[in-house]
């Protein structure tokens, strides 16, 4: 095989792309990534290329079979699999990289690679000879991204962490929660998700723009503590110029005012109500029976009056009866779902949220829908995550490895 054909075949999925994509064009297709990471950020980031058409190719490590996906019941490994978003439109090819051949074969597809990704602690991916330094020597075009909690610089680069301690040292977590009582815990969206995997996928793309440009790769470090600072960007302003920290529940959004909270109602639901601007105000005022409080917005002697009139009213009616009343008028206020209720949600529904892809033995399997809308090439979901190794055999061909050849380095634990 040639090494234009061999280039022209990387830069496919193992199934036929026309039957992923139907007739339309995919935002990223033709961009080829290999994606080393394991946990959480470096998956949903790859996912959210993926999604946008990029050619994403796992390279795994060997593994003992017992593992799932991370939040995915055990026992059912192709159930589990098949219903594991982050690993979706990707393909899968079991090296080990410890071994001289396996990276061999990674020093071929980085040559025609456009992005590498990995989520190691610094100094692994150098050790393993598999680092930017390396590949750029063979491919000036690469863009690679490392992800990681604290960076590969500054003292705290070879910490330990996950998500809660990313929030503790971005500033986040300090002020989330209520007055006099410990932070509230939030699930690992902001660090891990936010600041981590969506913060890649634009360090990524921002690269690749670059490269169009310059024609050179670079090195993207991504830090998920970065990203949880640069998320507070409205907030930092203030405290730089000498102002106080936001404490927690001590601002109007974070849950110091009546107009901008969270409300009990009679089932035991909860409502949000975000009225900040007057006009909404007013509506609220209205709709909630007292017009005499529409002055007192912001006043703080009739705050805890006004914060106590609502938390009786709304413990009246049930949650469902609040929403169909509030929505009515100009009133920011939703519902407060659990992640059940909010995939099952008419609006969630008629933007495409859910979404069915089929699966190979279980037929049409729900999956999250793609949140990013664009009108012209739309991503979209293709297949569901592909099980470990499953297409080594389909890469080593197109690197011009025969039956015989892949065979031999499976024998050798090269490849699984």
């Amino acid at each position: 095989m040639t090494e234009g054909a061999a280039r022209d075949t990387l830069r496919c999925a193992a199934d036929d792309a026309a039957s992923w994509k139907g007739n339309r064009m995919l935002p990223l297709e033709g961009i080829k990534i290999l994606d080393l990471s394991r946990l959480a950020p470096g998956p949903f980031c790859s996912m959210l290329l993926g999604d946008m058409g990029a050619d994403v190719l796992l390279i795994e490590a060997p593994a003992d079979g017992k593992l799932t996906p991370i939040g995915m019941p055990g026992g059912d490994a192709e159930r589990a699999r098949a219903y594991n978003s982050l690993s979706r439109n990707k393909r899968s090819i079991v090296l080990n990289l410890r071994d001289a051949e396996a990276r061999d074969i990674f020093y071929k597809l980085a040559a025609t690679a456009d992005v590498v990704l990995e989520g190691f602690r610094p100094g692994v991916v150098k050790r393993l000879g598999v680092d930017y330094d390396t590949l750029r020597e063979r491919n000036p075009r690469i863009v690679y991204c490392s992800l990681s909690g604290y960076g590969q610089t500054g003292p705290y680069s070879q910490m330990v962490g996950h998500d809660i301690n990313y929030i503790s040292v971005g500033g986040a977590l300090g002020m989330i929660g209520w007055p006099g009582q410990p932070p509230t815990i939030p699930m690992n969206v902001i660090a891990d998700f936010a600041g981590g995997g969506l913060h890649a996928a634009y360090g990524i793309m921002v690269a690749l723009l670059a490269r169009e440009r310059t024609g050179r790769g670079q090195y993207v470090d991504i830090a998920m503590s970065d990203g949880v600072m640069y998320l507070l960007a409205s907030l930092t302003g203030s405290v730089l110029m000498g102002g106080a920290s936001p404490g927690r529940g001590t601002t109007i959004l974070n849950g110091s005012v009546p107009h901008y909270n969270v409300y009990e109602c009679a089932d035991g639901g909860w409502v949000s109500i975000g009225s900040l601007e007057p006009h909404f105000w007013v509506n609220l005022c209205k709709a909630m029976g007292r017009e005499d409080f529409i002055p007192h917005q912001w006043d703080g002697a009739r705050r805890e009056e006004i914060s106590q009139y609502l938390r009786d009213q709304f413990k009246m009616k049930t949650r469902d009866e609040w929403f169909a009343i509030l929505q009515q008028t100009d009133i920011c206020a939703a519902p407060i779902y659990s992640l059940e209720e909010a995939m099952n949600d008419p609006h969630n529904r008629a933007r495409d949220m859910v979404v069915d892809v089929e699966h190979p033995t279980l037929g049409k399997v729900p999956h999250v829908g793609v949140g990013t809308k664009l009108s012209d090439t739309p991503g979209s979901v293709r297949t569901t995550s592909p099980s470990p190794g499953q297409h080594t055999d389909d890469v080593l061909s197109a690197l011009g490895y025969d039956a015989t050849a892949v065979a031999a380095l499976r024998e050798r634990g090269v490849v699984a």
